[in-house]
């Protein structure tokens, strides 16, 4: 009996999609955080640069107003004060546009930047771009950047509940003067 081409098609697909897996590494604490230049919802371009001498959380997710990204995003939006007076910025990115980026912002008055990377080059720099062949999308990570522009913590698996509550104590004993001596 004769192997049919279409019967083929889904073996074939579960066969290559370990390929699409294969992804960069998150770049290791102590390591520099890899640069980036994207627009924020306002249009307006974002460096790395623009962050240096303060904390800064770079926080990647999937998609804009869906129910677990904006529920991270509200977190920090109702932490922002005391992340700001711990002198950490926050900046959210993810694949959606610019457009996408200011709706979001505007409808939950997010007092952040959100980082338009459409082409998933500085999510990927990060390790936190899950590429299924037909879609891409931002893994839910984070990256707690010292104000020398090093990665001081890594979060790769993220409660969207309980994230920001986690960084401030993490900012805490990060910031503690023990910590600074080392």
């Amino acid at each position: 009996m004769p192997i049919r081409p279409r019967r083929l098609l889904p073996y074939l697909f579960i066969a290559l999609l370990p390929l699409t897996a294969a992804a960069i590494e998150p770049p290791p604490v102590g390591s520099a955080a890899p640069d980036f230049s994207l627009p924020d919802q306002n249009g307006q371009q974002r460096q790395l640069s623009d962050y240096k001498g303060q904390w800064l959380l770079l926080y990647f997710y999937p998609k804009d107003d869906t129910p677990g990204c904006t529920e991270e995003a509200c977190q920090f939006r109702d932490h922002i004060t005391v992340l700001n007076a711990m002198g950490t910025k926050v900046v959210g990115v993810s694949l959606d546009d610019v457009a996408s980026h200011a709706a979001f912002a505007s409808k939950h008055q997010l007092p952040f930047s959100l980082l338009a990377d459409t082409e998933g080059v500085v999510t990927s720099s990060y390790g936190a771009l899950r590429d299924l062949l037909v879609i891409k999308m931002a893994k839910r990570y984070s990256f707690l950047i010292n104000p020398e522009g090093q990665i001081a913590k890594r979060y790769l698996s993220v409660d969207s509940e309980q994230h920001a509550r986690e960084v401030i104590e993490d900012l805490r004993q990060l910031q503690s003067p023990a910590q600074s001596a080392r």
